[in-house]
Formats: structure tokens, sequence, C-alpha cells
């Protein structure tokens, strides 16, 4: 049996053979597949993704017999279900979120844009809620706010016509958000009823959100980058956490006018601590660290 340094050096060499094994990448194929990222998902790739971008597909080329970038690129632009393309974003999105991440907004949402919220549609006799959780990612924000959004209103929740959109344009993520299964790490950022109260243990290491929970929480592939929004109705309160920081300001700016049109009047449009809408924009009234409210007429 080796021992541990020999296993060491074992595990490096075998690294540093991984490393030079990577499928070569020409400066026109990178621009090419860093293209047709932007075009579909908005992700902006700069010169010092390269290696990055490298790595996350190695896996599909080899895996799939494509001897290089240029024959994987042109079956993406071929292939007519959206698969190749789905299990490229797959590949090249980040997804890292976790429970309570950026708590300031959930505390906000739970003592001043929910409770707006349903004042303002049990003025107008309303019972329909709507909101929208975009970029959901493994489903940690979603949840949190399904939540909240019990412990609001109680048991007057069943009288609303609620429960919460939650998108990705990872269908890999997704599976794993609709499971509301993860580490029992993970949930220690909540408070300790949330904890108590929505969470039962799964096995030994893992925790899993309870099915009164689960079961609010419609989860849909929806690509970000669609022209036009397809919803018949607009939201009351839309989160979009740190989505945007990996798009150009062109990228943006168009997506903010469409979140804005599919924005109740006084609605209410959460992003991540990392963005900003700007002072200056027109859309929005500024209210704490990147939440904001769509202007009255």
């Amino acid at each position: 049996m080796a021992d541990s340094s020999t296993a060491s050096i074992q595990d490096l060499v075998a690294q540093v053979s991984q490393v030079n094994s990577l499928m070569p990448i020409s400066d026109q194929e990178f621009d090419r597949m860093r293209s047709l990222i932007y075009s579909k998902f908005g992700i902006n790739l700069s010169l010092e993704k390269r290696s990055l971008l490298v790595g996350r597909l190695q896996k599909i080329l080899r895996a799939e017999g494509f001897s290089s970038f240029n024959d994987y690129y042109d079956h993406l632009l071929s292939e007519k279900s959206g698969r190749g393309l789905s299990k490229l974003v797959d590949h090249v999105s980040t997804n890292h979120t976790y429970f309570y991440r950026e708590s300031a907004h959930f505390e906000y949402f739970r003592q001043h844009a929910l409770p707006e919220t349903i004042a303002r549609l049990k003025k107008a006799g309303s019972r329909d809620l709507r909101i929208w959780c975009a970029g959901c990612s493994s489903g940690e924000e979603a949840y949190t706010l399904l939540m909240l959004m019990q412990e609001v209103l109680g048991s007057e929740y069943g009288n609303f016509d609620a429960g919460l959109l939650a998108t990705d344009i990872s269908d890999r993520i997704l599976a794993t958000a609709r499971t509301g299964i993860y580490p029992s790490e993970r949930i220690e950022p909540l408070p300790d009823p949330l904890k108590r109260k929505y969470f039962t243990r799964h096995d030994r290491d893992r925790v899993q959100v309870v099915e009164g929970i689960r079961r609010e929480a419609v989860f849909r592939r929806f690509n970000l980058m669609n022209a036009q929004f397809p919803f018949r109705k607009p939201f009351h309160i839309i989160f979009c956490r740190n989505v945007m920081i990996y798009f150009d300001r062109q990228t943006r700016d168009a997506l903010v006018r469409r979140f804005h049109a599919a924005t109740e009047t006084g609605g209410y449009l959460f992003i991540g601590h990392s963005e900003t809408l700007g002072r200056d924009q027109p859309l929005y009234d500024y209210l704490i660290p990147a939440a904001y409210r769509k202007k009255r007429p």
C-alpha cells in the first residue's frame, strides 16, 4: 500500500496530466463559443474565463465524441431539440446560493413589501398574490420566500391564490431544487423557528423542506434573455438576485426594462447587493440597497 506522501504525489501527477490533456481551443473557437453563450444566455465571458470555459466543457466534448470546439459549436447551431444548449448552460452557469443570503432583503420582504402588497390586494378585493423568483438556482431563495409568506399570512394563506413561480435556465439545478433536499449545514443561516418548522430530517447528513412548502413552488425552466416575457399578469414582487452580475450593461438594462413591464405598478424588484440599477434610472424608486419599487404614474 502506498504511503500518504506517495499518494499525494500520484494525485498531483494526475491533476497535471488532466490539465495537459485539455482539448485546445483557438482564438476563433473561443470567440465563437463566447458569442453563442452571450447571444443565448446573456452571460458575458471575458478573456480571463477562457481556461474556465475549456475546463467546464471538456466532459461534454469527450463524452459526445467532438474532435474540436468548432465541431461542438456547429452541432449546437444545427441541433433542433435544444438539449445541446441546455447542457451547455448547465456547465457554464454558476449556481452559488444559500439560505437567507443577503438577509436584509428577506427582512424587508417580511416586514414591508409583503404586508403592504397584501393590504393593497385586500383593499382591491383581490386574493391573487403573484411572486416570481427569477434565477432561482437550487431553490433556497424560493423556499425561504414561501416560508415567510406562510409566516406573514398565517391562517389566511389558504384564502389567497399564492404560491410562487421559481425559474432558472438550468434543468440540472431545477431538478435539485424540486427535491428540496439540502446538506444540514446549508440551513444554518436561517432563523431557528424557520428551521424547526419547515424542515424534516431526510437522512443523517441532509434535511428536506416540508411537503407543504415544496408543493407551493412552481419550478420552471426559463431564459431571461427571451425578448418578451410570456406572463399574462404582472408580478407584485420579483426577486432576481446575483444574476445580472454576469451580464454587461446593455444586457442588464434590457432585462430591467422587461422586469419593469412584468411588474405591477407599485410592485417590488430585489436584485443582488453587488448589483445596482443606478440612482438616476427612471423606472424604479430606490428603497434600500438593491431593493426597488416600480414608480407610480
